[in-house]
């Protein structure tokens, strides 16, 4: 008669954790939980809430246990290597959030408590491909985003110093040192102050409506356009990157069978090259259908099948 070895047995385990953790209705009662916690943490907030308040300190617990649960079964399911649960960003986000409401300083209504409570809602991004994209992109734009702070800082500054020369003397609740000067800028890119501003100005100069004129143009629609255009080429570089995700091989000596972010990445610049090939081909080959039909070769009579 065999024996069943504890490896066969912790082989066995993490299998069956690993479809629980795949499987649909595992992942969308986790979300049934964290959108509850929201709930519970909205209710909260209301100052009178009587018998209700055990309540919710029950139901508190309850999403501990579960999300403590949810962790336990997806760290199972990577069976003897459990440190590859945290070679991934989501799963050390998700660690980092449920077991730091263990801390022992974190207790009771703590302003720190409740934001930790409150990062549990981030969760869902987890659950969401489109999120997903979004968050990648918006990491994945953060050096271009540097430069164009950076830009958009000097642009500020250069404005700033020139409106204190203006209308120092004549608006100096707005324009009496730099920092009101700043704030009065940055106030006006949401072109709200904009009528007011440029009506205070004439009264100044004529000119000041080149001042008002140029820095709209180049704060509100050149700067933010470069913004936008960013941000836009970072999804469209994250949403390739989540399609190539499933498709990637693990080029590394890990044998964790993950596609690594470089490794999707060397195949997205791969179909880039396939498409980049493929349009080239069907560009000559629809030269090929417009050009005229050559006239047959004609036989000559010497050869076999001529007239």
């Amino acid at each position: 008669m065999s024996r069943v070895t504890p490896q066969a047995d912790q082989s066995a385990l993490a299998e069956r954790c690993g479809r629980l953790a795949r499987s649909r209705p595992f992942e969308i009662a986790i979300v049934v939980v964290i959108i509850a916690n929201g709930v519970v943490l909205g209710v909260e907030t209301y100052p009178h809430l009587g018998a209700a308040r055990p309540v919710l300190h029950g139901l508190e617990w309850t999403f501990r246990i579960a999300f403590v649960a949810e962790i336990v079964i997806r760290l199972l399911a990577y069976g003897r290597r459990p440190q590859d649960f945290f070679r991934h960003g989501w799963n050390v986000f998700d660690f980092v959030v449920i077991s730091a409401i263990f801390l022992p300083g974190l207790h009771g209504d703590s302003a720190l408590l409740r934001v930790v409570r409150v990062a549990r809602m981030l969760r869902l991004v987890r659950f969401s491909p489109g999120l997903r994209t979004i968050v990648a992109a918006l990491w994945r734009s953060l050096p271009g985003v540097g430069g164009f702070l950076a830009l958009a800082v000097v642009t500020l500054y250069v404005y700033g110093m020139a409106g204190w020369l203006i209308f120092k003397d004549t608006y100096p609740e707005q324009y009496g040192d730099i920092g009101r000067s700043l704030l009065t800028l940055f106030v006006l890119l949401s072109l709200e102050t904009l009528p007011d501003l440029i009506e205070q100005g004439m009264a100044v100069s004529r000119w000041t409506l080149l001042y008002y004129v140029s820095y709209v143009l180049i704060t509100v629609n050149l700067l933010l356009n470069i913004l936008i255009a960013v941000i836009v080429n970072s999804m469209e570089e994250a949403r390739r990157l989540e399609m190539t995700e499933r498709l990637a091989p693990d080029y590394d000596e890990d044998g964790d069978g993950v596609p690594d972010e470089v490794d999707r990445i060397a195949l997205t610049q791969r179909l880039d090259d396939l498409r980049a090939v493929i349009v080239e081909l069907e560009r000559e080959l629809r030269i090929d259908r417009d050009e005229p039909h050559s006239r047959p070769p004609r036989r000559h009579p010497d050869r076999p099948g001529g007239h």
